[in-house]
């Protein structure tokens, strides 16, 4: 009979002794990559608690961005006719400048999410108007107020109210907020509105039914849901609601939800010198007219808006840049670019004026002389069809003396910069390029670096410059202009 001894009684136990002298060994060795027995295991259900994300004012002068978050909204930041507007662009552009660097701005495409975004690093400043509250300050660090507001309710009038006896129209409305127990107004969930509301619901001993809207949906669209009978009631700050009861007289927001409220932006609590920045910029600009133009253009000018929602290439109403997108389309496929990078280059050249004439004798949309009108075949520089079709014709002439050039978007702003100051110039900055141990086919802190050089006669006396003096500035803002407003087209338009 077969015996086998590796699973007799007695080999099994030293078996089990090797094993627990060996553990013991493994367990006492301080090498040994397990986590000591002092540490507590980390549930994969309950992550660990993410460190707080670094980064103030010095990383941001060093990397020289300022990254800010706002929303796409008829007073934040949008398009109309081919130009980026609003009342927190405006002002983050400013901010910007007064820093000396760029401006990369983000658009919120859920408004719950905005300090998520901050505090993860994602950006650096929330540009939106934030109420100031005691529990939002546990999360961000609020800037100096920006302007006062309150808080109304947005109601709309019954549809004949023009002609509706004045006390058969004051018995359809709403006149105290107390009128709202048991009543439903629809608002975003954690906003200042939703918590207003509930405290409301407190104050008057009786219960305001909240109907929670998308974080996706902006205060100019609840008011828009509210004109349009989707819902009965929202909530608004009174500047942005008054704008909007200007033009659209059917709606009511003589109800006040709050006292005066502080409105400003944000950044986070570890960003103290950015913080600083941001209210010492903010202290100097309210003393001058710039930000009372701008507040007013956004907030008091009914005028402005009513031009703004009639038109056809503001952006919130259509996916339009200017009169000629159809046109710019077609050119834009012959040579293989962007219709929106196209797009900008005409607003650059002409803000898309076909009458437009320059003191050089520049004309139409693109802007072509003369002789260079004449060599393309172009009869008719006010004609838009003619002036694109030429105007094209020539970036993909020159597209095509970098082809030896292998980064598509280096090789467009080449073309750029010869198209606005002449292919000798370009190639004189690239020489230069060259001969100081620059890269001769990157345009970005390379060849554009030479461009401006070349106002210098130490340079364009240099040997390899054959085309002489240029004012630098001048394709260096070009380029970098075009390609600014080519981002804010690609946020707003598809392609």
């Amino acid at each position: 009979m077969f015996h086998n001894h590796l699973f007799s009684p007695a080999v099994m136990f030293r078996n089990l002794q090797i094993i627990l002298i060996l553990s013991l060994i493994t367990a006492c060795n301080p090498s040994h990559p397990e986590k000591s027995a002092s540490e507590e295991p980390v549930s994969p259900d309950q992550p660990e608690k993410a460190v707080p994300y670094q980064k103030d004012l010095d990383e941001i002068l060093e990397d020289g961005k300022l990254t800010a978050i706002t929303t796409y909204s008829s007073t934040s930041y949008f398009l109309y006719k081919g130009h980026p507007m609003g009342f927190e662009y405006e002002l983050l552009k400013s901010f910007a400048d007064y820093l000396g660097v760029e401006l990369e701005i983000i658009v919120s495409n859920n408004i719950d999410n905005l300090f998520t975004n901050l505090n993860s690093g994602r950006v650096d400043v929330v540009a939106h108007g934030l109420t100031i509250t005691s529990e939002r300050k546990e999360d961000v660090l609020f800037t100096d107020y920006l302007y006062l507001t309150h808080q109304v309710l947005v109601q709309k009038k019954p549809d004949n109210w023009r002609t509706m006896k004045w006390s058969a129209l004051e018995k359809a409305l709403i006149h105290d907020a107390i009128e709202l127990i048991g009543d439903t107004v629809s608002v975003r969930a954690e906003t200042s509105y939703m918590h207003r509301l509930k405290n409301m619901s407190d104050e008057i001993g009786g219960e305001i039914i909240i109907d929670t809207l998308e974080g996706t949906t902006t205060t100019d669209e609840a008011i828009e849901m509210v004109l349009n009978g989707e819902i009965k009631y929202t909530v608004s700050d009174n500047n942005l609601a008054s704008v909007f009861a200007t033009y659209y007289p059917i709606l009511n927001i003589d109800v006040p939800i709050s006292f005066s409220q502080r409105i400003a932006w944000a950044t986070r609590q570890n960003s103290p010198r950015l913080n600083e920045a941001i209210n010492d910029w903010l202290s100097k600009v309210k003393k001058d007219v710039f930000y009372y133009v701008i507040y007013n253009k956004y907030f008091k000018s009914s005028k402005d808006f009513r031009k703004r929602v009639k038109s056809d290439f503001y952006s919130l109403n259509n996916q339009k840049i200017s009169k000629y997108d159809d046109l710019i389309k077609k050119k834009a496929a012959k040579i293989g670019w962007d219709w929106r990078l196209l797009a900008s280059l005409v607003y650059q050249e002409s803000r898309f004026d076909p009458t437009a004439v320059s003191w050089a004798g520049a004309q139409g949309l693109m802007q072509l002389m003369p002789v260079t009108a004449a060599e393309l075949g172009v009869r008719d520089r006010s004609n838009p069809a003619e002036s694109l079709e030429g105007g094209s014709k020539y970036l993909h002439r020159i597209y095509g003396y970098f082809d030896s050039i292998p980064d598509q978007t280096q090789r467009i702003k080449f073309t750029m910069a010869s198209y606005n100051c002449g292919y000798g110039h370009v190639l004189d900055a690239r020489r230069l390029a060259g001969k100081y141990e620059l890269d001769p086919d990157q345009w970005d802190d390379n060849v554009e670096k030479m461009i401006l050089a070349l106002n210098k006669s130490s340079n364009y006396n240099d040997p390899v410059v054959h085309s002489g003096y240029l004012k630098g500035i001048e394709p260096y803002n070009y380029v970098r202009q075009i390609f600014e407003r080519y981002d804010h087209y690609e946020k707003f338009i598809d392609r």
